[in-house]
């Protein structure tokens, strides 16, 4: 046994083990599937042995409880302290979102929610580069993947609305920089961050008007329109110096037209812009439902004046006119979701999840829509489609091989 310790936080009282427990020793204390009646109950069960482990083997199940249980703090609108008083009690747990390719993507969720609420300066920049290093490494090692995972999160749920949409607007944007523009190293760090940080002023605010049925208040329309400056504002007081990076926030709600004509500072702003513009409009509000994912990214690739947007047009070459996690109909009149760009914008492979009967295919059926009798014939909105995706499920579908890669 390769035996990992586990704090008392990390079990859920009144739910089934999704793990074993052991002692140091490895004798078994409670089974999987065992509930942990109290608290007192489990401190029995603690002190029938020598400490609380699991095996290693198991550690994804108890990062998925640890997850959960954060969500649930966080869902309750428990105090910050509250909420980071919540640890994993291994560091190699935490690791793990790093090193395994199978990514927790609603802990990464979570952990974003948290950066973005985190007004200490001493933390808020080491928390800000542990999840951008983790985004940046994932959407290098599987774009489809990453694609897939936050599209599908951003048009299904309005909970950690901010947070899931800054962490979509960096994947696009880095992509786009890197792939199509062919911008720097450097750059694209500091683009990655703008995106993330670009609302961070009005966090709050975002969620709630993700669940408020009502228009925006005056006060809140207000809070709307000043946060640029109000992000780049509060940036500087957690300690972020980069003079690009704060000019690029504070833009990017400006700045119509060529990227040409624009500063590097003002280009970044331009991108982001346009990548925000698209995950928002694909995000559920409680006050009305999404587009589809390709009406959005067309409505992102004309500017103000009705004009082809250089920007919008970048988004699109990376990400592909029906990006991963969105839904389409074939020529076969089946319905599959996109799990991997193809080699153009418009021709990706697509997993079938609805037959052409209507009905629900036991297993997904990947097809390349390239070849004409699974050519894509409509975009379908997330909210048409009643079958559930199972993430963990469908994600080994995105790993993309060397004849996969898009132009």
């Amino acid at each position: 046994m390769n035996l990992v310790p586990v704090s008392f936080d990390s079990i859920r009282i009144g739910q089934p083990l999704p793990f074993p427990l052991v002692d140091e020793d490895g004798v078994l204390l409670a089974r999987k599937s065992f509930v942990v009646e109290s608290r007192a109950h489990l401190e029995d069960i603690v002190g029938r042995g020598r400490g609380l482990f699991i095996d290693v083997s198991d550690s994804g199940a108890l990062h998925r409880a640890y997850v959960d249980q954060l969500q649930t703090l966080v869902r309750s609108e428990k105090s910050l302290g509250e909420i980071a008083d919540t640890k994993l009690s291994a560091e190699a747990l935490r690791k793990r979102v790093v090193d395994d390719e199978r990514i927790d993507w609603l802990d990464l969720q979570v952990q974003t929610n948290y950066l973005l609420r985190d007004s200490n300066p001493e933390t808020f920049q080491s928390r800000l580069v542990r999840i951008d290093d983790i985004l940046s490494e994932q959407t290098q090692r599987n774009p489809d993947g990453t694609l897939f995972a936050l599209i599908h999160l951003s048009a299904t749920e309005t909970q950690l609305y901010s947070a899931t949409h800054a962490m979509l607007v960096s994947a696009m944007c880095s992509l786009a920089s890197r792939e199509v523009l062919g911008w720097s190293e450097s750059i694209d760090a500091i683009v990655r961050r703008v995106a993330l940080t670009m609302n961070v002023c009005m966090t709050d605010l975002q969620d709630k008007l993700a669940l408020q049925v009502e228009p925006p208040t005056p006060e809140q329309r207000a809070a709307i329109d000043n946060h640029p400056k109000g992000s780049g504002d509060l940036l500087r007081t957690l300690g972020v110096g980069d003079p690009l990076w704060l000019e690029a926030v504070r833009y990017h709600h400006k700045l119509p037209g060529p990227l040409l004509d624009k500063t590097p500072a003002q280009r970044m702003a331009r991108l982001v812009q346009r990548a925000d513009m698209f995950a928002a409009r694909l995000a559920p509000r409680a006050s009305r439902v999404p587009i589809s994912p390709a009406a959005a990214m067309q409505a992102c690739y004309f500017d103000e004046n009705r004009q082809v947007d250089e920007a919008g047009a970048a988004l699109i070459k990376a990400v592909g006119i029906y990006q991963p996690g969105s839904f389409v109909r074939l020529a076969t009149d089946e319905v599959g979701v996109v799990v991997r760009r193809g080699q153009n914008t418009s021709t990706p492979r697509v997993a079938v999840v609805v037959n052409r009967s209507g009905m629900p295919t036991g297993e997904p059926i990947v097809r390349d829509t390239s070849a004409r009798e699974h050519r894509i014939v409509a975009s379908v909105p997330h909210r048409e489609v009643k079958v559930k995706i199972n993430l963990e499920r469908m994600l080994p579908l995105t790993a993309t091989t060397a004849t996969d890669r898009p132009w």
